[in-house]
């Protein structure tokens, strides 16, 4: 089979890869030429553990190419996917999907009805409705094509996780399929045939409904985030223990164990973009989801009262101290800083007086280009971020950071403070160290040792 990929962001280099790695024939083509020639000389502009492996061996393999351009591909796909951002729109919440739109037409201008029938995937995350909407600039561009005879489209959300985004691909929990059409369900359960042999979940629904699952999926998620971080303010009060909580949850199969971390407040691509694309959408039909929005009013409050639990753990005095942080992506085994919870806390900590040297073992390089670190003195390493600090503050649960032993911690520090917002370190090696632990929601552990 010959698939195109139209977009080499996260999800379309992902997606790429790892369907080349099924045996697919994958051209993947973006307009940006530099990521593309970069591609091509085998350079991986994003951080994913495996990645590079992958797209070098396929690329050696002749099943994976790279172009800036369609230029014909179109014509020989089984299946043309449409992996470009939806980032939410200027001044609002709902998704921005003039890429997607201009996808569409690139695409459209290149089918032809003598052609093999080729099916349009979106594998964006995008609004209810977008499926049809794709099927209607089609045939606003090109008259002659007619849906269901020259052409079909499909809906096929991605479920990848940044940091292990291809086991996500290679063993997923599920594939959720929007169509239809009998062609294009034939044809997406050829291209996913090898994880059917796996007897891997695949689901077959509706457009509209494809698409939706996706927001749901993550709002709800969102929602189990911001609850174990509520409970973890509760634990703190009732000198309860969060992560004794969370795992009592988690036992209970109707909860399960997964999205039960507290820390401070979720961030990334995918959770606050899909809650805020998810209440657009009923604000426009005119339907109330207040529990997701209640969820995106409590994780920005979350991030905006981190900074003060610095200062508490500091006795209320962080004018002219150094602070080490430690991690500034919003999770470990990526270097994307998209709405992460250091955003909002560093500048505070350097409002309010502090000096902040940070490290972060990928995301370094991004976060210099940002403004909201202008401030900040940049490290080489963990050990040189916490020399001489008088506190530290473990923003991002790298595991480098949780091999870090409690007396050097003790010996680096010149002043023995530890906040640990993702509960990341070993808070009794801590303690018997010497160190002041304040953990989130461990309400036994936030008196120093006697």
């Amino acid at each position: 089979m010959q698939i195109v990929i139209v977009g080499a962001g996260y999800v379309g280099l992902v997606s790429s890869a790892c369907f080349a790695e099924f045996g697919i024939n994958v051209t993947c083509v973006d307009s940006d030429s530099e990521r593309v020639r970069e591609l091509q000389e085998g350079r991986i502009p994003i951080f994913e553990p495996g990645l590079e492996d992958l797209v070098r061996r396929n690329t050696a393999a002749g099943r994976l190419a790279f172009r800036d351009r369609l230029g014909g591909a179109v014509g020989k796909a089984d299946a043309v996917f449409i992996a470009v951002g939806t980032p939410s729109r200027r001044g609002g919440h709902a998704a921005d999907l003039s890429f997607v739109q201009q996808a569409t037409r690139d695409i459209a201008a290149e089918l032809s009805p003598a052609a093999s029938r080729t099916v349009i995937v979106t594998k964006s995350t995008v609004p209810v409705g977008t499926a049809s909407s794709i099927e209607q600039i089609v045939v606003a561009a090109r008259p002659q094509l007619v849906p269901g005879r020259d052409f079909d489209v499909a809906s096929n959300p991605e479920f990848l996780r940044e940091g292990s985004a291809i086991e996500d691909f290679m063993q997923p929990d599920r594939v959720i399929c929007g169509t239809e059409s009998v062609h294009a369900e034939r044809v997406l359960r050829e291209l996913y045939a090898p994880l059917n042999l796996r007897n891997l979940p695949m689901m077959f629904t509706d457009r509209a409904t494809a698409e939706l699952i996706k927001l749901a999926s993550n709002s709800f998620l969102a929602m189990k985030v911001s609850f174990i971080n509520e409970m973890a303010d509760l634990c703190e009060q009732c000198d309860a223990d969060v992560e004794d909580l969370a795992q009592g949850l988690g036992l209970d199969p109707r909860i399960g164990p997964r999205f039960l971390r507290p820390g401070p407040g979720f961030g990334g691509s995918c959770f606050p973009k899909d809650a805020n694309a998810l209440v657009a959408i009923a604000r426009e039909l005119d339907i109330e989801v207040r529990l997701v929005e209640t969820t995106i009013r409590v994780n920005e409050a979350r991030k905006a009262t981190m900074a003060n639990r610095v200062l508490e753990a500091m006795d209320g005095n962080i004018g002219g101290k150094r602070i080490a942080v430690l991690g500034v992506t919003f999770k470990p085994n990526t270097d994307d800083l998209r709405e992460a919870p250091s955003l909002v806390i560093v500048p505070k900590l350097v409002e309010m007086g502090a000096s902040v040297t940070a490290y972060d073992p990928a995301g370094t390089a991004a976060a210099r280009m940002l403004p909201q670190f202008r401030r900040v003195r940049w490290a080489d390493s963990a050990e040189a971020a916490l020399r001489a600090a008088d506190a530290v503050a473990v923003l991002t649960e790298w595991n480098e950071f949780r091999g870090l032993s409690a007396h050097r911690i003790a010996d680096l520090l010149r002043e023995p403070v530890v906040i640990d917002l993702r509960n990341a370190l070993n808070a009794q090696e801590m303690r018997n160290a010497g160190l002041r632990y304040y953990g989130v929601g461990r309400g036994r552990l936030r008196l120093p040792p006697p």
